[in-house]
């Protein structure tokens, strides 16, 4: 496989650009895998999974690509998209790492990869500024799973790609999310199989003195204290003007067609034709769950692991069933929890 090309020559990448129809689901052959980054070479879209969600990819140093993505996605400009490299090594391509806290830092979290966690760093000039939305930051992240990684390997350019879905709709953890969503928009879509975590990558900044959580994931704030040894904050996680510090901070986000609230105890069952999702099966009577058209148990004991990776899929399921409501139950916003949380929070902001 071709090793990542200096960033003195990604900028001499063609711009040819391929027909856009849908060749099928691909399988994550080595033919296959090699045919996608061809593409991504040549400025085209590929579709692609991670351990976390199905990603939407593009040479992340060619801009008319990184434009192609913000219009299949319908996404404002003001989201920052995340860069995905193979190997730590390779980030000082696209972040500026003179600042010895900065570089010290990040070598602390480097035990998280390959893995769910993205850092927002200094960026340098050779990233354009629809990637990170014009601000001097850039966020970066080296995915786990082998076929991102054979990906981006074989494609020999730093890959930047949000979730592969309408924007603000719920992340597909599986190929046929994809299609189902984006359809002939993309292709080419490497299967992967269903994500192994289900929620989007924990994204932390550390462009101030004091590092800072900008949305919770799999890998949570306790484990990046430790590993900085150091105070992290959390951010206030909404944004609502302007460009984000980082992706999926708007009010809204990850959310059905249909409306979604989360359930409280105190409150009267709703009517109509409601869905019930739980976190954990066996906190509720079955009796008492009958007047809902549909119930699913992301856990049948709570394993907020297990909970995350259904989560997503389980909204999909319920969104396609016509239903008036769909009413989420909630968990302690503590570890992994507050990313399920998070994500709870954004889905049931239209409501």
């Amino acid at each position: 496989m071709p090793s990542l090309i200096s960033a003195n020559n990604w900028i001499r990448i063609s711009r040819f650009r391929a027909p856009n129809k849908i060749d099928v689901i691909l399988s994550s052959s080595p033919e296959n895998i090699a045919h996608a980054a061809k593409s991504l070479r040549s400025g085209g879209i590929v579709a692609f999974p991670t351990e976390t969600v199905y990603g939407l990819g593009a040479n992340a140093l060619d801009a008319q690509a990184v434009a192609e993505i913000f219009r299949i996605k319908r996404r404002p400009a003001t989201d920052p998209l995340i860069i995905h490299l193979a190997d730590p090594r390779e980030i000082e391509l696209v972040a500026d790492l003179s600042n010895p806290a900065v570089r010290r830092r990040l070598q602390q979290l480097n035990r998280f990869w390959p893995g769910p966690l993205s850092v927002v760093l200094p960026k340098k000039t050779a990233v354009p500024d629809a990637v990170t939305a014009g601000l001097p930051s850039v966020a970066v992240r080296i995915p786990r799973h082998p076929v991102a990684l054979a990906l981006i390997k074989a494609s020999g350019v730093p890959v930047a790609a949000p979730s592969a879905n309408p924007f603000s709709y719920i992340s597909p953890t599986t190929a046929q999310h994809v299609v189902d969503n984006l359809g002939e928009q993309v292709s080419i879509v490497l299967d992967g199989g269903p994500c192994e975590i289900g929620l989007e990558s924990t994204v932390i900044s550390l462009t101030s003195e004091v590092p800072e959580i900008l949305r919770p994931g799999a890998i949570t704030l306790e484990s990046i204290s430790k590993a900085l040894d150091t105070r992290v904050m959390r951010s206030l996680g909404t944004v609502a003007q302007g460009a984000a510090p980082g992706p999926g901070m708007l009010r809204e986000h990850y959310s059905p067609h249909t409306k979604v609230e989360l359930w409280d105890r105190s409150s009267r069952a709703p009517s109509g034709r409601v869905g019930f999702v739980s976190i954990n099966g066996s906190q509720h009577d079955r009796a008492s769950l009958e007047r809902y058209e549909a119930f699913r148990a992301l856990s049948a004991d709570g394993d907020l692991e297990e909970a995350a990776s259904k989560l997503f899929s389980t909204l999909r399921e319920l969104d396609r069933m016509g239903l008036d409501l769909i009413v989420v139950d909630t968990c302690n916003r503590e570890g992994l929890g507050a990313a399920i949380m998070d994500r709870l929070t954004r889905a049931s902001a239209r409501s």
